[in-house]
């Protein structure tokens, strides 16, 4: 059985994702590894053993393009409309809070908010199949 451990995305300021990463959603580094052309930052919590890794290749002064195949990392929170309210204080333009139904029930209630690369980050309420 496969169990999933780490998503990867490249950053332009390690500083800034790091203090982004910690301040939205209480990620710290948990390793980091400096090679001669890029460096390595694993980011966890305690909630999971599941990380994100952000990848800076050196010399790198171009954002990246996201092209249209990637979609979002997904993050479940206990109070979503605390969390939305702190995410504006923050000054993270978090887009407004949606809610899907599914017959007739409550699927799912979530916003999205984007890093300081763009990489989209949905937030969806603990609920149903999102724990």
């Amino acid at each position: 059985m496969a169990k999933a451990i780490h998503m990867m995305i490249r950053v332009l300021d390690l500083d800034r994702s790091i203090a982004f990463y910690e301040r939205a959603f209480g990620l710290g580094v948990a390793d980091r590894f400096d090679f001669d052309d890029f460096t390595l930052v694993y980011l966890r919590n305690e909630e999971s053993d599941f990380e994100i890794e952000l990848t800076l290749n050196k010399g790198r002064r171009e954002p990246y393009t996201h092209g249209d195949g990637y979609g979002h990392v997904a993050f479940a929170v206990d109070d979503l409309d605390a969390e939305h309210a702190r995410f504006a204080e923050l000054g993270f333009e978090p887009a407004p809070i949606k809610e899907f139904f599914r017959e007739g029930a409550l699927m799912a209630r979530f916003f999205f908010v984007q890093d300081p690369d763009g990489y989209k980050i949905e937030v969806l309420q603990r609920h149903g199949r999102y724990r």
